[in-house]
């Protein structure tokens, strides 16, 4: 059974109980890896700045994080969307964590479809590895 490597369990701990919970099913069934989960104002300026994120302030920024970065494992090496059957992985990989989430009634928001509306090509910005607690 796939686990969390020691990095990945320190960085599923700044967030939410409930991303915890979630992700904790998850590695179970689909072996993954847990990106980063809290992150610093100051990062996220940085990452706005690169344009690498939309928004100046992340549900990321707060303090147990509302958001995570997770991504399959071993993790693609080509991201582009050159190479779609590396993106695909993405993809099955998104449709399994919303699966569970819903059955845990937590209601989660995913980067690949930021209206939640199953529409793939509506998006003006993909960030893949991006899951988040809708409120």
């Amino acid at each position: 059974m796939p686990r969390f490597s020691k990095k990945s369990d320190e960085e599923l701990k700044t967030c939410d109980i409930r991303l915890q919970l979630l992700f904790n099913e998850v590695v179970k069934h689909y072996d993954c890896k847990i990106l980063e989960g809290y992150r610093s104002e100051e990062d996220q300026l940085q990452l706005y700045e690169n344009r690498l994120s939309k928004i100046k302030k992340s549900k990321h920024n707060l303090q147990p994080s509302l958001a995570v970065d997770a991504c399959p494992y071993p993790v693609p090496i080509n991201w582009g969307k050159s190479d779609v059957k590396e993106m695909f992985k993405f993809y099955h990989f998104a449709g399994f964590v919303k699966g569970i989430a819903k059955a845990q009634n937590l209601n989660l928001r995913w980067g690949g479809d930021w209206d939640s509306d199953n529409e793939f090509n509506d998006q003006t910005f993909d960030d893949l590895l991006h899951f988040e607690i809708k409120l």
